[in-house]
């Protein structure tokens, strides 16, 4: 990337800023009047044409004026970013959070946070279940049709389900076959754990009274557990994004929104992508949408909060409150 010159830094920052406020083209005018640029138009003019001719703006068919480039975006990120909270921002943060929830609440909450500060889409990714092993089965029976099943991996995370049966099952069915099932299973890692439970299925029939009833509730419970975790908050905050303003793209990304692996792999078809210092904040660009995300760690596991919308984002406010929400989930927490 070219390095600018503090004037050039100036008039990008001010462009970026800008059309982040009013997602309209911005002319040497605007920059002039509402930034109070020390500048006459002529030079602010010859600076855009300089930033459009290294990549960092472009220009619209609709207007004279320049929008940001992928790449604009990207030094903005790299060279002009601004990350410090304000006092009354962090107030209101900290009044949003609740340190007596349980963890997975605290995350769901704090994805509910992001979107309404930012006015778009959060997510948030759980511990990726395929890279680890099952290590435990417990299940105890509530009454005769209704059972709560716990299931543990090697690195610590734990998953409940409620199994609602049509049919009585005796304690003695809910006992046998969860003991099959931890002396045939532990051990197997997670996405191939469906497969080894369709071959020890005739075992769990031979054995087990009612064995149609929890095979077929097991077999449920584990397509949850093997898939993605994935909470998602903010869809409709991108009907109110002109960028998505055509009904087939917006589509597109409600689709996306609801496949955690897209997700997990989405760096990969990035066509930009940029992280901080420290590894834990990322900032990706694919075609004229951004995502940025921030990593936090309690124990063996690890999540990320992610904020999805237009290239046109306020980085400096959502990297700020990202940055936030995953050090407060992770000193509430690392102790517990």
């Amino acid at each position: 990337m070219k390095v600018l010159s503090k004037r050039q830094e100036l008039i990008l920052k001010a462009i970026v800023e800008e059309f982040v406020n009013t997602a309209e083209p911005i002319g040497s005018k605007t920059l002039v009047e509402a930034y109070g640029l020390n500048y006459s138009s002529a030079t602010i003019r010859n600076e855009m044409n300089y930033l459009e001719n290294a990549g960092y703006l472009e220009k619209t068919h609709t207007s004279s004026g320049r929008i940001p480039s992928t790449n604009g975006y990207r030094y903005y990120v790299e060279n002009l970013l601004q990350t410090e909270l304000q006092e009354d921002e962090k107030n209101q943060l900290q009044t949003m959070f609740d340190a007596n929830l349980p963890l997975e609440d605290v995350i769901q909450k704090s994805c509910d946070i992001l979107s309404n500060m930012t006015n778009l889409t959060s997510l948030v990714l759980g511990p990726d279940a395929n890279k680890q092993c099952l290590a435990h089965i417990r299940l105890f029976p509530l009454d005769e049709k209704n059972a709560v099943a716990i299931f543990i991996t090697d690195q610590g995370h734990t998953e409940n389900k409620t199994f609602h049966f049509s049919e009585n099952i005796s304690v003695d069915d809910i006992k046998n076959c969860t003991d099959i099932l931890n002396d045939r299973l532990v051990g197997t890692p997670i996405d191939q754990v469906l497969d080894k439970l369709n071959e020890i299925k005739p075992i769990i029939a031979h054995s087990v009274k009612r064995s149609e009833a929890l095979f077929n509730a097991f077999v449920r419970a584990f397509v949850k557990f093997a898939s993605d975790n994935i909470y998602c908050s903010g869809k409709s905050n991108m009907l109110y994004q002109p960028e998505f303003s055509d009904i087939e793209k917006l589509k597109s990304l409600m689709k996306m929104l609801e496949n955690s692996k897209i997700w997990r792999h989405i760096g990969n078809s990035a066509s930009v992508k940029v992280r901080s210092a420290d590894e834990k904040n990322e900032m990706i660009w694919v075609n004229d949408m951004a995502i940025v995300s921030s990593k936090f760690s309690i124990g063996n596991e690890e999540g990320k909060l992610m904020v999805v919308g237009p290239s046109r984002m306020n980085y400096n406010k959502i990297v700020s409150i990202l940055d936030f929400a995953t050090a407060f989930i992770e000193n509430q927490y690392k102790k517990k």
